[in-house]
């Protein structure tokens, strides 16, 4: 009886040893993502890019990188008229609506920059999901005005 109770438990724990992303195959296709160049002395930057749940609904919940010490959701809103960077905890991602990062909108705030931002390289950055595994892609940088990623661009 013991040992029937023992396999009977174990076989009620497993499915909660399953991730969610195995549970229903999250998957979030990331794509164009870009930076701009900084100045030298810079110590803050922001990298842009493209989000679309692919399947069923997910969430970023968080970013790093080695080119900065921190990388953070933000989202600039307009409040009364004075424009301001704030954090965003978690962003939803709803399979068929995908989320364009851009100047003045949401971006993945890079704070304490390990070295200045060159136009023409580039810098990994790992995107962390509630579903779907983590994905590492490669932020090409762009001019330090540019408002988008260069026409054609392919990055994933």
């Amino acid at each position: 009886m013991r040992k029937f109770m023992l396999a009977a438990s174990l076989m009620l724990a497993i499915p909660a040893l399953v991730s969610p992303a195995a549970a229903h195959d999250a998957s979030v296709k990331v794509s164009h993502a870009w930076a701009r160049a900084t100045a030298a002395n810079a110590m803050s930057g922001a990298a842009y890019l493209t989000l679309a749940a692919e399947g069923h609904p997910d969430a970023l919940v968080g970013a790093s990188t080695p080119a900065a010490k921190t990388a953070e959701l933000h989202q600039t809103v307009n409040d009364k008229g004075i424009m301001k960077m704030l954090p965003v905890p978690q962003l939803a991602l709803q399979p068929g609506t995908p989320v364009t990062f851009t100047p003045g909108g949401y971006h993945i705030m890079l704070m304490g920059l390990t070295h200045p931002l060159k136009r023409g390289e580039s810098f990994p950055l790992t995107l962390q999901f509630k579903h779907a595994a983590p994905q590492t892609v490669s932020v090409t940088i762009e001019g330090a005005g540019a408002m988008e990623p260069m026409p054609g661009m392919q990055h994933k």
